[in-house]
């Protein structure tokens, strides 16, 4: 019987060599965008109670109902695995006293979430976000801010031809009478409907114009507009908002339609979505949340943030043909010719990689034609040869393999002939 071969479980996939400088230049570029903005960088536990997300996320949505791994450790407790980084985030705030910090508190995450849904291209089981959270401050500058700071990252990765989509759901005081209006217009178009939206109907009115599904996007298209209902207030800070962004030069698309999944949001919602693709396949997005703390115990506190995929980032990156970095390949492969030549060959490769020179060795038992077709595969602009005469003067054969040249080098001269930051 044949031995079982083990694969990635479905919905999750390896980050092979050759896509790490995708990934590589977008958590830099994040990194430093993060750090000119203000933000600081925080790590939150992979596993959370299930609770935290129950009771800020929402337990209506599909997120909760469908998608979250719930599991009980040993002692009982139901965990989850993080579905999403906002809740998270929100939690730390609170545990760690971050209001006694300067407001907003400026935080960015770098990490994988986990969603049981349906795999498709950009959507894993096991994804990976870039995101960000400003806590605090109730202004629109800071709705633009968080923004301008997503839609910096995709200007400096090269991406082009994106939609910002932008809306505002309102608060408090004036969604609930905009839903009774969503409500009275669904009534009778409720057979129309798949089955998941008529649950919303009564559940959850606002999701229904979050549905994905066909048969529902000509009702959604003719559903009545939230900026048409919003409160005095609301109207002004969505107002506000747009005059930061006209401010600098960030155009949008106002999406009456737009709500997010998620329930925690207020006021501002958005997202960004590329040309080729539709509503489905936003590349990032999210929205102003300021009722969250208080759901999870906390004092009134007003927060926004946003959530960007990285493999989504990359999918685009490559369908528009933006190179990523070429990776530092081998600039000196060491060959050796006798088994005695193994330890000089081991000691010159760590003497040039400790001054920046990237090498490897050989490996003794291989034909130095093997040797010289291996240093050709790694990328390598230079051999190295050390045999007995080598050994004998203390000294290398330095070929350079794209033109065949070669000299004799002594051993002490060898890194010199190098800088890290030439070739």
């Amino acid at each position: 019987m044949a031995e079982k071969q083990y694969r990635a479980p479905r919905g999750t996939q390896d980050t092979l060599a050759a896509e790490q400088p995708y990934w590589d230049l977008i958590r830099q570029t994040a990194s430093r965008l993060c750090a000119r903005f203000g933000y600081a960088r925080i790590d939150t536990p992979v596993f959370e109670e299930a609770s935290l997300f129950t009771r800020g996320v929402g337990g209506v949505t599909d997120i909760v109902q469908k998608e979250m791994y719930v599991f009980q450790d040993r002692g009982g407790q139901e965990l989850a695995l993080r579905p999403e980084g906002t809740a998270p985030i929100c939690r730390a705030y609170l545990e760690h006293g971050m209001h006694n910090q300067p407001q907003p508190v400026r935080l960015f995450y770098i990490a994988p979430n986990f969603r049981y849904d349906r795999p498709q291209a950009g959507r894993y089981r096991q994804h990976h976000q870039f995101g960000a959270e400003a806590i605090g401050e109730a202004d629109a500058s800071v709705d633009g801010e968080i923004i301008e700071l997503l839609w910096r990252l995709y200007e400096e990765l090269g991406l082009v031809d994106l939609t910002l989509n932008l809306n505002s759901i309102g608060d408090q005081n004036c969604r609930p009478a905009y839903l009774e209006v969503l409500r009275a217009y669904y009534a009778d178009e409720l057979d129309r409907v798949c089955d998941d939206c008529r649950a919303r109907y009564d559940r959850n009115p606002l999701r229904l114009l979050d549905c994905k599904q066909e048969r529902c996007q000509p009702v959604i298209a003719g559903a009545p507009a939230m900026t048409d209902q919003l409160c005095a207030a609301c109207a002004r800070h969505f107002d506000d908002l747009r005059s930061y962004l006209d401010a600098v030069g960030i155009g949008y698309t106002i999406n009456p339609r737009l709500v997010r999944g998620l329930d925690y949001y207020t006021r501002t919602v958005f997202e960004v979505q590329p040309k080729e693709e539709g509503g489905q396949s936003s590349i990032g997005g999210g929205g102003r949340y300021d009722g969250l703390m208080e759901l999870l115990g906390g004092p009134p506190t007003p927060g926004i943030g946003f959530g960007t995929g990285i493999e989504r980032i990359v999918i685009n990156m490559k369908r528009q043909e933006v190179p990523a970095p070429v990776a530092e390949s081998v600039r000196v492969y060491i060959a050796v010719q006798t088994a005695e030549a193994r330890v000089r060959a081991f000691q010159l490769a760590s003497e040039l990689r400790r001054g920046g020179i990237p090498a490897q060795a050989g490996a003794v038992g291989r034909s130095l034609k093997s040797q010289m077709r291996h240093a050709d595969g790694l990328g390598a602009e230079y051999v190295a040869i050390i045999g007995e005469r080598e050994l004998r003067e203390d000294s290398v054969t330095l070929k350079r393999l794209a033109t065949g040249e070669q000299e004799m080098v002594t051993v002490a001269d060898v890194a010199g002939r190098f800088t890290a930051s030439s070739r």
